[in-house]
Order: C-alpha cells, then structure tokens, then sequence
C-alpha cells in the first residue's frame, strides 16, 4: 500500500508585472527556501527536486536551487506550458510514490511583456494543429493565438448556450474582490460587472482586456513527504495529496470541430473523474477549488468540465452565486490566474501554496469556513492538464 504523500511545506513571492520582478534563479532560490522553512527543513533533507519553467535556458532549476544548496541530488527540469508547476507537483508525488521520502516541486517564470509568442521560428510549431482547428472555427489571424484559443471557446459556449458576457464579467468582477484579501497577487484592486464590461475592448462582443490574465513573474514551491518520513521528523501533517491525474489531448480535441475542446476540455474532465474515482468523491464533496482561469472564458468552461454545475449550466451557476463564499463551493479564492496572475511555471506550485493554506485553516482573509477537501486543476495547452484532490488530515 502506497503511504500517504504529505504537504509538508509551501512557499510563494508575490507576483509582480515583467521588469519588476528579480530575476528567475533569485525568485526560484526565494520560493524554495520559504517552502523549506515552512516545513522546518534544511535543503540537505531534499532528495530529489523538480523544477519547472517555460522561457528560460535548460538547467535554469540548478541556476535557481543551487543558490539554496549543491548537494548532489537529482533535479529535473520541466516544461509543459501552462501545467509546467503541476506537472513538477505530479512528478514529485510519483517521486515520493515510488520510495523517495523528501522531494521538492519549484516553479518559476520571468516574463516579457505583452502577449505569449512562440520563440522558435525555424521549426514546427507543437500548435500547428490547434492554428489549423482555429482557422476554421474561429479566423481573425490578427488576434493573439491564446485569445483566439480561449476566446474562440468562449463564443462556442456563448452560442451552444446562450451565455451571455456578463456571465465572464461576473467571473473577472468575483476574482477581483477575492485577490482584494490576497497580498501575494498582482491585482488587488476590485472591479465591477461594469468595468469589467467597460474596459477596452479585445475582440467585439467577446471579450475585454480585464477577461485575460495578465503576463506575470512569479514563484513557488512545494516540499512533499512520505506519511513515514513526516512522522520520523515530527513535520507538519495537516494536508495530503488524497488523488491526483495527469492527462493530455486525444482525437477529440482535432476532430470534434469544437472550441472548447480544443483548449482542454475534455482533459479536464477526463482527469476530473479520475481523481474522482480515486479519492472515491464526487464534485459535490468540493469545498475550495483552484482552477485554471487564464481567461475568464475558461474558468467558466471549467466549472463544467470539472462538474462544478451541469454542461450548459455555468451561466446560472454564476448567477446564483454559487461560485464563491456563501455558494456551493468557492473557486480561485487567490484572486486566481485573472487577478493573482500567471507566471507560467510557478502557477500550479501558487495554486497548490493556496490550497494548503485554505485547508491548514491559515488562508486568513481569503479562509473558506471549514474547508476539508480542495481540488486544483492546471491545463497547458499543446497539452497537458493536471488534477490534484488534497483533504486536510
């Protein structure tokens, strides 16, 4: 039987706009030694590390922890988009899983501003396929790609539905007052419906500028453990990782002709039921959820994939309040990506840095009353999506 895999500690900078940050191996370095003190820890406790980014040179994990120690351990870089912190999180779980006692999960990102590019231009594109899909669905090759994606997602659910755009204000206007009481989040300032309307305009009837997260720096890390080795060291044993998936794109996402699966739909349910299955609950047993809300189009997706509410019945669980504290179950409590912001490798570490916290009951402004179960959901498109189940012991 597979011990237990505890969250023993977690660490996270705030988040800052490009060119205001330190530069990636300081903020990594910065994470992981506030991880390690959270646990009560030194770095020679670290067995294996995973370190995860996505614009950065290969070994900018040791650039970063060797700043914190160089004792010899196996660390491996990570990249997988926008999943890049949870996929360190998935692999530092397998870690402990397969015999590892202490193993560290950090994730990083310097940011340029202005919207995601590619950076290689003399060879395939991993997005080639999507650009095809979209192209057809959706045209205006002037717009950002990621707008496209997600935007084109949104407007297939606004036409399959009904939903109308207020229903992605509501989502922008609710994360703006939960970052209000987050001081780690870039965003704090909170906004209505209507400004959230107001603001200018990225693509007509669609979606406005304060729909879309903003280019970030950031990080964070987390400090895994055996239920053994947390009992033998006397560490903290108040969350654990109860299930946790990791799943990437099958035929559906090029062939079923729809937008929203062709940004990760159908990943996030299928790794939703997963888990699921595993921790053998059901959404409605949810108590805090941290979700990927790269645009508020997405986090509205979500609700559904992740079964949150009904398919087609995200606009009315918006309506009823249902999304944040007094409702079923409260989502993005950090302000999320929309408001927290989203450096891309260290944003499934910050969504992990939260959950910990809401169910240590430590959340303070942000603490959803008696919070036990939290489910987080990670997507990078390209793709992969992760899904990690944590209760509090």
């Amino acid at each position: 039987m597979i011990e237990k895999v505890f969250v023993a500690g977690v660490g996270m900078i705030p988040f800052t706009k490009p060119g205001a940050s330190e530069p990636y191996d300081l903020m990594g370095a910065a994470a992981a030694r506030l991880a390690l003190a959270d646990a009560g820890l030194g770095y020679g406790s670290v067995q294996q590390a995973f370190a995860g980014y996505v614009y950065g040179d290969s070994t900018c994990g040791q650039k970063a922890l060797y700043r914190v120690g160089m004792s010899g351990i196996p660390l491996v870089n990570v990249n997988n988009n926008c999943s890049t912190g949870s996929s360190a999180l998935f692999l530092a779980r397998q870690a402990i899983a397969a015999g590892a006692d202490c193993v560290l999960a950090l994730g990083f990102e310097q940011m340029a501003p202005g919207a995601l590019t590619s950076v290689f231009k003399d060879r395939p594109s991993p997005f080639a396929e999507f650009d095809v899909v979209t192209d057809a669905l959706v045209g205006l090759p002037e717009l950002p790609l990621a707008l496209r994606y997600f935007g084109g997602a949104g407007l297939a659910h606004m036409r399959r539905y009904g939903t109308g755009l207020d229903s992605f204000a509501k989502i922008r206007a609710k994360a703006s007052r939960h970052a209000a009481n987050n001081p780690l989040a870039l965003f704090r300032k909170v906004v209505s419906e209507r400004e959230v309307l107001d603001a200018p305009v990225l693509w007509p009837g669609v979606m406005t500028r304060l729909m879309a997260c903003p280019p970030t720096c950031g990080a964070a890390a987390a400090l895994l453990v055996s239920e053994g080795f947390a009992a033998r060291n006397g560490l903290r044993r108040e969350v654990f990782i109860a299930a946790q998936a990791m799943t990437t794109d099958r035929p559906s996402t090029f062939e079923s002709g729809d937008m929203m699966r062709l940004v990760g739909y159908d990943m996030a349910r299928d790794a939703a039921l997963q888990v699921y299955a595993q921790a053998g609950i059901g959404p409605e047993d949810l108590d805090v959820v941290e979700l990927h809300d790269c645009f508020a189009h997405n986090e509205l997706i979500s609700y559904e994939a992740l079964g949150l509410c009904p398919e087609g019945g995200a606009a009315g669980f918006i309506a009823d309040g249902d999304n944040t504290y007094g409702g079923k179950v409260v989502t993005n409590p950090s302000g999320g990506l929309l408001c927290k912001g989203h450096p891309l490798g260290a944003t499934g570490l910050a969504q992990c840095f939260e959950l910990t916290q809401q169910l240590r009951g430590s959340a303070g402004l942000r603490q959803v009353e008696g919070a036990r179960i939290g489910l987080q959901h990670n997507l990078g498109l390209g793709g992969a999506c992760v899904v990690t189940l944590y209760q509090a012991a």
